[in-house]
């Protein structure tokens, strides 16, 4: 067990009360030897312990320091016997010293606030194991709340430029150099604005990246390099042309190229 988990499993807890198995015993000590931040976090608890003990302590009533004191103020070495018969007891010994005993409902006493102690701190280890993973699922839904609202935003967004009226799509076909390719050009006669959709390309190898040309006064131009995310392509806005005979895309390297690559040309359309 690496010392994040000794210290988060109530295993130091247990440890510094005495309640530890000898086999988590072992452990702890060995945990202690190797790792400094385990032996300061077992002084932190057993502060802590002395702490509860301390604050939860009950004050003697006056009139018993009272008796104590007078009885030290005489001299008297004898054990003092204290006049409450409801707290302690004399018994008479074959020596005629006075033996005084603890009545058992204060070892009783001891024993509940011990076991009192126990029980407070392992239930609130208990509520705080619980309150991380219950935080820990938060986040985890927190997380996919989020990735949901942004799926559905990307897919609000295609779905605008797929049914914008001034939207021209046009259908890039494969070339002979990859026949079953296929992309889609959405081209938006009121702006000019280009958009993209890569989804029928073939996937990229680790280092290349496709690249989209228009053909403008029969010269290419870069329109622009497609990305992915996670190796899924969406609908992605382009630069954009007042004017072009074609458009095309071809395979370059990751970033793209100041020029197409003829042989690595998947689709071309003319428009």
């Amino acid at each position: 067990m690496n010392k994040a988990n000794i210290i988060s499993s109530g295993l130091l807890e247990l440890y510094a009360l005495g309640l530890a198995s000898p086999e988590e015993a072992v452990e702890v000590e060995q945990a202690l030897s190797l790792y400094p931040e385990v032996k300061q976090e077992l002084n932190s608890i057993e502060l802590s312990l002395e702490s509860y003990a301390s604050a939860h302590a009950i004050e003697p009533s006056s009139s018993v320091k009272d008796n104590i004191f007078a009885q030290l103020s005489t001299g008297d070495d004898k054990v003092v016997a204290f006049s409450s018969n409801r707290n302690f007891t004399p018994e008479q010994s074959t020596t005629d010293q006075k033996i005084y005993r603890i009545p058992s409902f204060f070892k009783l006493a001891a024993a509940a606030m011990l076991i009192l102690l126990i029980g407070s701190i392992i239930l609130n280890y208990s509520y705080y194991n619980k309150y991380k993973n219950a935080n820990g699922d938060l986040l985890v839904a927190q997380e996919q709340i989020r990735q949901n609202q942004d799926a559905n935003l990307t897919m609000k967004n295609e779905l605008n430029v797929v049914s914008d009226k001034n939207a021209r799509p046009v259908v890039l076909n494969g070339t002979p150099h990859a026949p079953d390719a296929l992309a889609k050009i959405y081209w938006m006669k009121n702006t000019g604005e280009v958009y993209v959709d890569a989804t029928n390309l073939p996937g990229v190898p680790e280092g290349k990246q496709y690249q989209l040309w228009a053909i403008v006064d029969g010269k290419p131009v870069d329109a622009g390099m497609i990305t992915t995310e996670k190796g899924i392509y969406h609908i992605q806005k382009m630069k954009a042309f007042g004017n072009a005979q074609a458009f095309a895309i071809t395979l370059e390297k990751a970033g793209g190229s100041p020029a197409p690559t003829i042989d690595q040309m998947f689709v071309i359309a003319k428009i």
